[in-house]
């Protein structure tokens, strides 16, 4: 039977981490996987979330399963943190789901049932995995222009030129926040004109909300969710816990989805819990549940919160640092965009082969593609690693 298979070439990402293990130089940097470390480089459990647990260790008195949807408490919490308080949810389903990438499948194949001849239009760049979800649900795939690596900014009026190839009826994958891999972003003024595009001409947003809270803040990292809410009739998003919450390894996500009423999205939803059945039965209950009793507590939420924004706040201020160390070192504003770009990443631009340089001469790990986790850097090293980098180009 095996012997009819081939070795699948090793994902270029998860890779690195690999090839950064094994590296015994002691000045070695990592800034490759996208988690969040701290000053001291470790992925550290929030306290709240650690709270959390305990309390949940102390209640809890089973193990049985909690259901294809998942914890309601969690479900309802992640509602109101991606709409507001205040928001009508009565066309709004969710359910929980295996972390973000199991969301993200679980959307593709509901879309695949809804409008099986419907193609989903990626932005050029955009995060690695998604289009193989997508090719895994038998969706068909194309691209939109979205970053200008020369000035590190959007091509907003060549993305709305691309999309206009779209055909009514078609999906349009939109990073909610923090755009993966170049940290670039609509300003909301853009938004809004993207928001009238699919709208005037059918188009179905599908919105990739992984990294609330990491960008300009919690409530306004869901500013785009929300402006699409009011006008478009339906839409689908993807949420992630691992992020915010720091939660990677315990998987947990949410399928939030949009319909033009109650009854349709009612529908909808139920489509989508059967194809949940069969990915993977039932969710992972533990992180759902801590989440759910940080969301449910004032305290608990307000201590989140601020630990969060503390997370935020390092990663725009490593931003800066980084952009000034390397107008220093390069005597140029070359790299000034990093500081304006928001999320764990950027693109420094430069070549693969620099890459590889960076990786052999100093120890420095990123993705080939020169893109590299804001939150792997070091305080006390921005100026040596914008030496390395300058020295390579």
């Amino acid at each position: 039977m095996f012997e009819t298979l081939t070795a699948a070439p090793p994902d270029k990402i998860l890779n690195l981490s690999v090839l950064y293990k094994a590296d015994p130089r002691p000045e070695k940097m990592d800034l490759g996987v996208g988690v969040y470390k701290d000053s001291s480089g470790a992925t550290v459990i929030m306290k709240a979330v650690r709270e959390a647990e305990k309390r949940l260790y102390d209640s809890q008195s089973t193990k049985t399963y909690v259901g294809m949807g998942g914890d309601e408490g969690f479900n309802k919490g992640m509602l109101k943190m991606v709409f507001g308080d205040g928001a009508d949810l009565s066309r709004v389903f969710a359910c929980q789901t295996a972390g973000g990438s199991g969301a993200l499948r679980t959307i593709a194949d509901l879309l695949k049932r809804a409008k099986p001849d419907a193609t989903v239009w990626l932005s050029d760049p955009t995060w690695a995995n998604h289009a193989p979800i997508l090719k895994a649900a038998n969706l068909p795939t194309a691209t939109y222009p979205y970053f200008d690596a020369a000035s590190g900014s959007v091509k907003f009026d060549a993305m709305l030129e691309g999309l206009k190839a779209a055909k009514a009826g078609d999906i349009i994958l939109l990073h909610g926040c923090c755009h993966n891999p170049t940290g670039a972003n609509l300003n909301l003024a853009q938004w809004a004109k993207v928001v009238d595009f699919l709208v005037e001409r059918n188009l179905f947003p599908f919105v990739d909300l992984a990294y609330q809270g990491f960008g300009d803040g919690l409530e306004e990292d869901c500013a785009p969710v929300r402006l699409l809410a009011g006008k478009v009739p339906e839409m689908a998003v993807a949420t992630s816990c691992s992020k915010n919450f720091s939660v990677y390894r315990d998987r947990v996500g949410a399928v939030i989805l949009l319909g033009k009423d109650a009854e349709s999205v009612k529908i909808a939803g139920s489509q989508a819990l059967t194809v949940t059945r069969v990915l993977y039965s039932m969710p992972p209950d533990h992180a759902a549940a801590a989440v759910r009793i940080i969301l449910e507590d004032d305290d608990l939420r307000a201590n989140w919160k601020a630990e969060l924004e503390d997370m935020r706040l390092r990663m725009l201020n490593l931003r800066k640092g980084f952009a000034e160390a390397l107008r220093r070192q390069s005597n140029s504003d070359r790299f000034d965009f990093i500081a304006d770009h928001r999320g764990m990443f950027s693109r420094l631009g430069i070549t693969e082969a620099q890459v590889d340089r960076l990786r052999d001469e100093y120890g420095i790990y990123m993705v080939g593609d020169s893109r590299f986790n804001v939150a792997g850097l070091k305080e006390d090293r921005l100026e040596e690693l914008a030496k390395a980098v300058v020295s390579v180009l």
